[in-house]
């Protein structure tokens, strides 16, 4: 009987590999350095101009310092990759390629301050304290004559939530299964399905739903019915993914005893893929209605309906004792949203 062979990864590219990373990680490092270190911090410009030429040559830098320091042990790719031998009593934290991770690290947290405009002076000014204040006073002050408008656009909202996650149910239920890689790898044209069902799933769940209820309240007008659409969209590929992946982590052995019987593909699946994703499927599900009904709250703010519009008439008002008697209610809203979605998950392990 032949013992099972497990393929060992090429060193050539895996050392190929890792002098990729190591030139992007460097070049990075390099481009961050003039642009945020040396523009922003050192010499104080407001505005640097940004030409492509500026990557392009902190590419070249990148692989220059990657040649260099590519066979020493401050080759960040070299030990990600487990290339580089050291004492198996030293910890790989402390090693030198850790270190220019650690710089790698710094350096993003640094970017990632500048890029968002950090002041703590702006913060704490007191213009913008006192304005803080006079909206703080307003929002715990609420208007509670708006109450009656406000419950029936609450209930608009949680029921175009329900309706969004009823509709997209059934739907990821059966593209779960074709999204599945595991019930698709058994022959090219299923496998092409799969990766091209997943890339359309992909693309559809990286537009956010305050997008699509944008587009679809230019499309359908302006309502709870494009707050609908825009929610089913996105639940149907979030839904579908969740789903996949129950089903790509189930037990194969119920499923090759059923196939062994003859069994016909769909008999297989109903009696050997379904009974094991019930509970998740439901679990799954739950959880998603709860999201939804958080996500109607703010679609609505560009035209998807619900307590959400009303929130956004009032706002660009700045009637804030209105606003602060919608926010209560939508807090009202998703607490208890959250306790019901936790009671049935609850009950359903």
């Amino acid at each position: 009987m032949k013992q099972k062979t497990h393929k060992t990864p090429n060193k050539y590219v895996q050392s190929f590999k890792a002098y990729v990373l190591d030139t992007l990680a460097w070049a990075y490092m390099a481009l961050v350095a003039y642009k945020v270190i040396y523009e922003k911090i050192i010499i104080d410009e407001r505005y640097p101009e940004f030409t492509w030429n500026q990557p392009l040559l902190a590419l070249y830098i990148g692989l220059a310092i990657a040649a260099v320091l590519f066979f020493t042990k401050f080759s960040l790719g070299r030990g990600m990759f487990g290339l580089l031998k050291y004492d198996e009593n030293e910890s790989p934290t402390s090693q030198p390629f850790a270190w220019i991770g650690y710089l790698l690290i710094l350096l993003t947290f640094i970017t990632g301050f500048y890029s968002s405009q950090v002041s703590l002076k702006e913060f704490l000014s007191e213009s913008g304290l006192e304005g803080a204040k006079r909206i703080f006073k307003a929002l715990f002050n609420p208007n509670w004559a708006i109450f009656e408008e406000g419950l029936f656009a609450a209930i608009e909202t949680i029921y175009m939530a329900f309706i969004a996650t009823a509709v997209a149910i059934p739907i990821a239920f059966l593209l779960g299964f074709f999204a599945a890689r595991n019930l698709m790898n058994s022959n090219p044209v299923l496998f092409f399905c799969y990766n091209a069902l997943r890339a359309f799933l992909n693309i559809s769940r990286s537009i956010e739903p305050l997008v699509w209820a944008i587009i679809f309240s230019v499309w359908v007008g302006i309502g709870p019915f494009s707050g609908m659409l825009a929610l089913c969209i996105h639940s149907i590929a979030s839904l579908t993914k969740q789903y996949s992946e129950q089903i790509e982590s189930i037990d194969d052995g119920p499923i090759e005893a059923i196939t062994a019987t003859g069994a016909h593909p769909i008999q297989i699946v109903w009696f050997g893929v379904v009974p094991q994703i019930v509970l998740p499927y439901l679990s799954y599900t739950i959880y998603r209605w709860d999201i939804n009904v958080r996500m109607a709250t703010v679609i609505g703010l560009v035209g998807g309906g619900g307590i959400g519009n009303l929130l956004m008439q009032y706002q660009g008002q700045a009637r804030w004792n209105e606003v602060g008697m919608l926010v209560i209610l939508i807090a009202a809203i998703v607490w208890t949203m959250d306790w019901a979605s936790s009671k049935l998950r609850e009950a359903l392990k």
